[in-house]
């Protein structure tokens, strides 16, 4: 039993690690496919994300997310004190089944929940001030999302439902997905998003190899965020997870770029690239319950959501440079129904995931409001038009992320 445990929480620390450097890939795709003048504005958005969502986690977030429901309670919300003291078998087999210890257990879920503010920080790229969106992540990262993330995964309301979530279709992809749908909106467009006529204008990212190598480091930190969701080393469970987690991505990636092509005559890598994402996201939710065939139509119909997701969100005038509302909203929403769809365990059905994307819906379209016009009526989120034209960094950072050297030479 011993030994079984340390391979176990050995499998767990690796996942942690992978997941973790989903935020690299979260980086480069993000300042790929944006403009030069605003990369140091990204890169230091991300870096707080991470730094922050940590030390919110220790502080509240890990008890907010895993209170220990009373067999009587609501199942809405409860936490269990401040800080994070483990329990007294918390370093041995008789915990967490022989998974993890409690200190694997807090850095691994400590590790997703970063991930629903970076979603929101690829949306409002180019535009929104630094200040408004760290006090928004600390609202979100720090109550919004483990209160969101304990209705399912903290034993809440949504789990005695039967709603089922394996590794955060809804819980970190649409919870970021819902409040980046929200600030979108309320933000506004970028400055030459839309001409006179309404009609959308590509600007173009400043670097796509980088966006490129930003999407293969999240598929390889896949591996850790959907294989470590497994919560043990088991090995055919962990297998079949993996198999099912590359065949939607490989789908998702093939099905976007072939719609894209139909749609529009041109082989369009950023398609390519969402499409990827689009199947990683949309299977995450039923990793462990799908058969490969079902994983490959899941990526396939996440894949081609994402073509018409992206022409949709210019259709009403939203405005996302990277895509995030069509890859973790419209993804995060199918894949999760798709659970009541395709799984191989009966007692998943359709209207419990229906309940469970409704619930959350709600839940976040509220708060992330609430937060953002508070912060828009306040403060202020959007940034002048001078500093928009001449770029974030020079404005918010004063630094330049490709300096040039050329003009300092004698």
């Amino acid at each position: 039993m011993e030994g079984l445990f340390t391979a176990n929480n050995v499998w767990m620390m690796i996942c942690t690690a992978l997941v973790f450097f989903m935020h690299t890939g979260f980086a480069f795709l993000e300042i790929g496919l944006t403009r030069q003048k605003n990369t140091i504005n990204i890169l230091f958005k991300n870096i707080f994300i991470i730094t922050v969502g940590l030390l919110l986690y220790y502080i509240a977030g890990f008890n907010l997310m895993y209170p220990g429901f009373a067999e009587d309670s609501l199942g809405v919300i409860d936490f269990a004190g401040f800080g994070i003291g483990a329990p007294e078998n918390g370093m041995t087999p008789e915990y967490a089944d022989g998974g993890y210890t409690w200190w694997t257990d807090f850095l691994f879920q400590g590790m997703f929940a970063a991930t629903a503010a970076t979603i929101v920080s690829g949306a409002v790229a180019e535009r929104m001030k630094i200040g408004p969106f760290m006090i928004f992540t600390v609202i979100y990262v720090g109550l919004v999302y483990p209160i969101a993330g304990s209705w399912k995964w903290g034993g809440g309301f949504l789990d005695q439902l039967g709603f089922y979530d394996f590794a955060g279709s809804t819980l970190v992809h649409s919870v970021g997905g819902w409040a980046a749908l929200m600030a979108v909106w309320l933000l506004g467009s970028r400055i030459g998003k839309f001409d006179k006529a309404g009609k959308p204008q590509a600007i173009p990212g400043h670097s796509i190899p980088l966006a490129t190598a930003g999407v293969l480091i999240l598929w390889l930190g896949w591996f850790g965020f959907n294989g470590g969701s497994v919560l043990s080393a088991d090995p055919e469970l962990t297998s079949l997870t993996l198999v099912t987690t590359c065949l939607a991505a490989a789908s998702g990636g093939v099905v976007a770029a072939f719609v894209s092509f139909i749609k529009y005559k041109n082989l369009d890598l950023t398609m390519f690239l969402n499409g990827i994402l689009g199947g990683l996201v949309g299977i995450t939710a039923g990793a462990d319950v799908m058969t490969p065939e079902s994983a490959i139509i899941i990526g396939a119909v996440a894949g081609a959501l994402i073509v018409f997701a992206v022409s949709f969100i210019d259709a009403i005038k939203l405005d996302d440079p990277v895509g995030a509302i069509a890859v973790h909203l419209a993804c995060g929403i199918w894949g999760t129904l798709a659970v009541g769809i395709f799984s191989t365990n009966p007692d998943h059905t359709f209207l419990t995931q229906l309940i469970g994307v409704a619930c959350y819906a709600v839940f976040c379209l509220i708060t992330s409001f609430l937060i953002i016009f508070t912060l828009k009526k306040v403060v202020g989120i959007r940034v002048s038009e001078r500093e928009e034209l001449e770029g974030l960094d020079a404005h918010e950072h004063g630094m330049d992320a490709y300096p040039d050297f050329r003009l300092n030479e004698h």
